[in-house]
């Protein structure tokens, strides 16, 4: 069985192709640009790569290019394109709808109904999913949801303290999102130290950061909540905020509500704080040059963590894995060292030097430490392969 998972931005279609038999990437490639005068198509099938410059106008031509690429009869590896079995997609925010569904128009509603609690996601996978049934109706969709993997976080840590009427008639309970990578780093885990039965802390750090307690393989705290615009500063969102400051600012800016949201969704998280980038690397670079906000920025993106790690060790009761994934997760030493600083006490002892030289799945943690620290690249890809796979046989 292949699958073909999807990526979806609003101008952008990356996927990869796994054999699911053997959970071998066949290809991965992407278009950007769509609906551009010209679009950019590039696909990897091996040691292969090509890219080359083409007219896309939607999600739906870009499905079809990449089948096309796909099926090539010189560079391609499928014969048809009637051997991709379906199109996962890692789907975002359903509100009440969670779990792993085939993509149908109830589906659809139910997404379009969160579309103000996930702007930057909903809407683009919403257009998305309905272009490629309409027009590539042979091809099953599915959307294994983001919120999926939370579902096993215990009342005590999902619900809000607001009026119980709110989370049984509205549905306002804390979601969770990351799902497909933090499920990812539980199974990894578990099979690296072979032991099911791990409490393990789960820092997926990147654009688009949150924390997750793991025991057992099942997720029982996380750091965002109802909407992805809630618990770290992510590099562009607010991350935990005061909703009373918000009528404070419509009245002392002039601002209208969703002027409001709107920065706080776009223009907030490590972009506003420093005033120069959401990207780490770019403020660890203006923070060395003496940056001042640049350093701000990065030191309350790392108190932040370090408070939803303290918070993690003590619900779970400490922890036998604290493992480092996404793009600032597996490729910042200097944020894993700030995490880690001063966690002697608690048996997190980081090694220098293995963190400095760290690459792939590596061990970054000393040999006194009695918390194993590990950077483990996410593969949020075959998580959702591998669901679609489970839903299409029953």
């Amino acid at each position: 069985m292949k699958i073909l998972v999807a990526n979806l931005g609003s101008t952008s279609f990356k996927y990869r192709l796994l054999d699911m038999t053997d959970e071998r990437q066949l290809a991965r490639g992407g278009i950007e640009r769509i609906g551009s005068p010209e679009s950019r198509c590039t696909v990897e099938i091996g040691v292969d790569r090509q890219e080359r410059a083409i007219h896309v106008p939607d999600h739906a031509e870009a499905v079809r290019q990449c089948l096309a690429q796909l099926t090539d009869p010189e560079h391609g590896c499928l014969r048809t394109a009637e051997e991709v079995a379906a199109i996962g997609f890692k789907a975002v925010h359903g509100g009440s709808v969670s779990g792993v569904q085939r993509v149908t128009p109830d589906v659809l509603a139910a997404m379009e109904e969160m579309n103000a609690v996930a702007p930057a996601h909903n809407p683009p996978y919403i257009a998305a999913m309905r272009q490629l049934r309409e027009q590539l109706p042979e091809i099953p969709l599915v959307a294994a949801f983001e919120t999926h993997f939370h579902q096993s976080i215990p009342p005590a840590n999902r619900y809000f303290a607001i009026p119980h009427e709110w989370a049984d008639q509205h549905n306002i309970q804390r979601f969770g999102f990351h799902g497909a990578s933090h499920r990812y780093i539980a199974v990894r885990t578990a099979e690296l130290l072979g032991n099911n039965a791990l409490r393990v802390i789960s820092l997926h750090l990147g654009g688009s950061s949150s924390l997750c307690a793991i025991h057992g393989g099942k997720s029982v705290a996380t750091s965002m909540t109802y909407s992805a615009q809630s618990g770290l500063p992510q590099n562009n969102r607010v991350g935990d905020f005061d909703p009373f400051a918000i009528p404070v600012l419509m009245q002392r800016t002039g601002m209208s509500l969703a002027e409001v949201l709107d920065t706080l969704a776009n223009r907030s998280g490590l972009l506003g704080l420093s005033g120069l980038s959401g990207d780490v690397r770019d403020l660890t670079d203006a923070a060395e040059n003496g940056n001042e906000r640049a350093r701000l920025a990065l030191d309350v993106y790392v108190a932040d963590i370090r408070r939803y790690l303290g918070a993690y060790l003590v619900e779970l009761g400490g922890a036998e894995a604290i493992v480092f994934t996404g793009g600032i997760g597996e490729n910042s030493p200097a944020i894993r060292a700030a995490v880690c600083r001063n966690l002697e006490p608690l048996g997190i002892v980081l090694d220098p030097q293995r963190n400095e030289n760290a690459c792939g799945e590596a061990k970054v943690h000393a040999t006194e430490s009695r918390v194993q620290l590990w950077t483990v690249p996410t593969n949020e890809e075959l998580i959702v392969a591998r669901l679609a796979k489970q839903l299409l046989e029953g």
